[in-house]
C-alpha cells in the first residue's frame, strides 16, 4: 500500500457540484419564483392604475378590467409560489440526501481516511447538519435572483413615474447589500467555529455512551461528565455569539430596508405635493415601498445563507476530500489459510514473528492487553502496512499487495468490543442475509438460550448498541456473527470475557469443532480456549517467548500458570 498525496477539494467545489447537479430544478424554480416576485410587485402597480383610471375615466368597464387583472395577479402569486417552492425544496432535500450518503460512504470505506483528527461523532454532524446547510444553496440562488427581479421591476416602475424614485431604489439597494456583505463574512466565520464545537460536543457524547458501563464501573462518570460539560459550554458560548451576530445582521437589514421604504414613500409624497406625479402614481409608489420590503429582506439575507452554506461545505470537504491513509494493492489472497507475521514492529510489538498453518487452531496468550490490541489492529488492517515494520502475509502474499476488501473477505478479525446494531438477532448475525451457517453459529456461540427466551426467536428486536441485552449476550451475539461469516481465516480477540466458566468451556469446544479444517487464531487468556487450541503462542513484551500446548505450558512454565490461572 502506498500513501496518497491527493490535495483536498475546497468547499467551493462542493457548492459548484451541488449547483451543477440541480441546474434544471434551479432554472424552473427561478422562473416560478421570479414570476411570483414580479406578480407581487405588480400588485401595487395595478392598484395605482385602478386609482388613476377611476379618477380619470370613472367607468365601470375599466374598473372591472382592473379587478380582473388583480385576480390574475393574485392567482399567479399563489400558484407560482406553491410550485416554485415545491421544485426547489425537492431538489434541496434530494441533494442533502446525496451528500449524507457520500459522507457516510467515506466513513464506511475499508481504508480509513486522514480526516485530521475528526471523531465519529463529528463526522455524524457533518453528515447531517452540514449536508443540509450545504444543500440550502440550491434554494438560495433562485430566491436571490427572484428578489433581484422584484427590485428591478419596482425600480423600473418607479422610474417611469419619476426617475429620481427609481434611482433611489437602485442606490439604496446597492448600499444595503454592501453593508450586509461585510457583516455576512463575520457570520460565516462564527458559524464555522460553532459547527466545529457542536460536532466536538457530539463526538464527546458518542464516546461517553460507548464507555458508559466501564465509567460507572470504576467511578469515572463524574469526571467524564465534567469533561463533556466543558465542551458543551464552549459550544453554548459560541452559539450565543452566533445568535448575537445573526441578531445584529437581521436588525441592521430590517432597519436599512425600513429606511429605504420610508425614503421612497416620503420622496413620492413630496413629488405628488409638487404636482410632478399623479395621485395614482403616488399610490403605486407608496404600495411599492411597502411591498419591496419583503424581496429586499430576502435579498439582504441571502449573503448570510451563502456564507453558512460555504462554511458547511468546507467542513464536508474535510471528509470527502481527505486522502486515504493508504492506497491498497489490487491483489487477492490465494486459496488456503496460511497466516504469517514476519518481524512486525508496531506499538508494543517488537520483531513479532510466528506462522499459523492452513487449517490450524492457534491461541495467542498475550500477557499485556496492549500487545493483544496492537496485534489485532495490524491483522484487521486498521493500521496501514506502510506505517509499521515487518510484513504480514496471507497465503504467502503480503497484505500490502492485496485489496483491503479481499483481505477482509478472506480473513475476519472480530474485535473484543464488537458493535451491536439496531435490528434483530438475525440481522446482527447475518447482515447481508447470505450466510448458510447461521444456525450452526448460534449453537456454537451458545446463543441458543437467548433465541429460546423470546417468542420471536432470531427475529427478536435488538436495540441500538444491544441496550436490551446483557454484556454476555452481546458478546455471544458478536461471536455468532463472526462464526457465521465462515471465512478462511478467523481471528477472535477475547471472545468470552463476559460469559460464565461453564458457557466458556462449551463455546471453546464448539469453536474448535465448527472451525475444524479452517484457520483460526484466538487472542485470549481463557483456559478453555487455550486448551482447545492445537498449540499456544505466548506473547510477552511484544515477542513470542514460548510455544507449546496449553497443558504442557501449564506443567513447565510458572509465569504462564500465573497469567492464565483463574
Amino acid at each position: 500500500m502506498k500513501t496518497d498525496t491527493q490535495r483536498p477539494r475546497p468547499g467551493a467545489a462542493i457548492l459548484r457540484t451541488a449547483l451543477r447537479r440541480n441546474i434544471g430544478a434551479m432554472i424552473a424554480g427561478t422562473v416560478l419564483m421570479g414570476l411570483y416576485q414580479a406578480a407581487e410587485t405588480a400588485f401595487p402597480i395595478a392598484l395605482g392604475m385602478i386609482v388613476e383610471h377611476t379618477m380619470q375615466d370613472r367607468s365601470l368597464p375599466s374598473l372591472g378590467v382592473s379587478i380582473g387583472a388583480l385576480a390574475v395577479i393574485i392567482t399567479t402569486v399563489s400558484l407560482s409560489w406553491r410550485f416554485g417552492m415545491r421544485v426547489l425544496q425537492k431538489a434541496n432535500t434530494t441533494e442533502a440526501h446525496r451528500w449524507r450518503v457520500q459522507v457516510a460512504a467515506c466513513g464506511l470505506q475499508p481504508v480509513a481516511r486522514d480526516v485530521d483528527g475528526l471523531k465519529s461523532g463529528e463526522i455524524l454532524t457533518i453528515a447531517t447538519e452540514d449536508a443540509d446547510q450545504t444543500a440550502d444553496i440550491i434554494e438560495v440562488v433562485p430566491l436571490l435572483i427572484s428578489s433581484l427581479v422584484a427590485v428591478s421591476v419596482a425600480a423600473v416602475a418607479l422610474s417611469l413615474a419619476d426617475l429620481r424614485l427609481g434611482l433611489l431604489v437602485v442606490v439604496g439597494t446597492v448600499a444595503i447589500l454592501s453593508v450586509l456583505a461585510v457583516m455576512s463574512k463575520r457570520i460565516g466565520a462564527s458559524t464555522q467555529e460553532q459547527q466545529a464545537k457542536v460536532a466536538r460536543a457530539g463526538a464527546k457524547v458518542a464516546d461517553l455512551i460507548i464507555g458508559l458501563r466501564p465509567l460507572h464501573g470504576f467511578g469515572g462518570n463524574h469526571a467524564a461528565f465534567g469533561s463533556y460539560r466543558k465542551v458543551s459550554t464552549d459550544a453554548k458560548r459560541q452559539a450565543v455569539t452566533v445568535a448575537r451576530v445573526n441578531g445584529r445582521y437581521a436588525g441592521t437589514a430590517l432597519a436599512l430596508n425600513a429606511v429605504l421604504a420610508a425614503a421612497v414613500s416620503l420622496t413620492a409624497g413630496w413629488l405628488a405635493f409638487e404636482g410632478r406625479i399623479t395621485i395614482g402614481e403616488l399610490v403605486m409608489a407608496v404600495g411599492l415601498a411597502q411591498f419591496i420590503m419583503e424581496p429586499l429582506k430576502m435579498f439582504s439575507e441571502m449573503p448570510k445563507y451563502v456564507m453558512i452554506a460555504r462554511a458547511s461545505a468546507e467542513r464536508m470537504a474535510l471528509v470527502l476530500s481527505a486522502p486515504p491513509v493508504a492506497t491498497p494493492g489490487p491483489g487477492r489472497p490465494e486459496p488456503g489459510g496460511t497466516l504469517e507475521v514476519d518481524c512486525v514492529r508496531h506499538g508494543t510489538l517488537r520483531e513479532l514473528k510466528f506462522t499459523v498453518n492452513a487449517g490450524e487452531f492457534v491461541a495467542i496468550a498475550a500477557y499485556q492487553p496492549r500487545a493483544a490490541a496492537d496485534l489485532a489492529a495490524v491483522l484487521a488492517v486498521n493500521v496501514a502496512p506502510h506505517t509499521y515494520g515487518g510484513v504480514v502475509r496471507i497465503g504467502g502474499q503480503e497484505i500490502a499487495d492485496l485489496s483491503v476488501e479481499a483481505v477482509r473477505e478472506h480473513m475476519l478479525v472480530n474485535p473484543y468490543d464488537g458493535e451491536i446494531f439496531a435490528g434483530t438477532l438475525r440481522t446482527n448475525i447475518d447482515p447481508s442475509g447470505t450466510s448458510r451457517t447461521v444456525e450452526e453459529a448460534v449453537e456454537a456461540s451458545m446463543l441458543t438460550d437467548v433465541v429460546a427466551l423470546h417468542r420471536e426467536g432470531l427475529d427478536y428486536a435488538v436495540r441500538d448498541r444491544g441496550a436490551n441485552l446483557s454484556g454476555g449476550q452481546r458478546q455471544r451475539l458478536s461471536l455468532a456473527r463472526a462464526l457465521a461469516a465462515d471465512t478462511e481465516v478467523l481471528v477472535l480477540h477475547d471472545p468470552t470475557t463476559a460469559v460464565d466458566a461453564v458457557t466458556e468451556q462449551l463455546i471453546a469446544r464448539n469453536i474448535a469443532k465448527l472451525r475444524r479444517g479452517r484457520t483460526t487464531v484466538v487472542i485470549t487468556s481463557s483456559p478453555p480456549l487455550l486448551d482447545a487450541a492445537d498449540r499456544v503462542l505466548v506473547l510477552d513484551e511484544g515477542v513470542i517467548t514460548a510455544e507449546d500446548t496449553h497443558r504442557n505450558l501449564l506443567a513447565r512454565d510458572e509465569a504462564y500458570c500465573l497469567a492464565v490461572a483463574r
